[in-house]
């Protein structure tokens, strides 16, 4: 995934000082988790949840292997992340996308996620969403 979003944003280090934290310890539990899809004993998507300052869950680090593309595996990974995170009691979940990933802001607002404000100082993201969880879903 790090070697794909660096490719396609001009060698950007997603761990660089000026991006939002997205390290193994923001996944741990208690306030976070990481997910990782197989198919046939090969992992084909990942993604995970991170708590925020303000007690909100972001989606960081949604990733499908381009052989797995275009077959709906974003959309059950993200539904997945959506039902980890309600479990984990989150009531609202928040992510972040840029310019050059526009199938990314069509699956989030296509799936309920509304525009907001700039919550992470993510230099490359355009576009922040966020949606309220099913209330039922814990």
């Amino acid at each position: 995934m790090a070697e794909e979003i660096a490719v396609v944003y001009d060698n950007l280090d997603l761990n660089g000082p000026e991006m939002p934290r997205a390290t193994p310890e923001d996944f741990s539990p208690p306030g976070g988790a990481f997910l990782v899809g197989w198919r046939d004993g090969a992992p084909v998507c990942c993604g995970g949840i991170k708590r925020l300052p303000d007690g909100t869950a972001e989606i960081k680090r949604m990733f499908v292997v381009p052989e797995a593309r275009r077959q709906g595996v974003a959309r059950r990974l993200l539904e997945a992340l959506e039902s980890t995170a309600a479990e984990l009691g989150y009531e609202i979940v928040r992510l972040d996308t840029g310019p050059r990933q526009p199938h990314a802001q069509a699956l989030y607002e296509s799936t309920g996620y509304r525009p907001i404000h700039n919550f992470n100082a993510n230099p490359v993201a355009t576009f922040w969403g966020e949606k309220r969880l099913a209330s039922g879903a814990r």
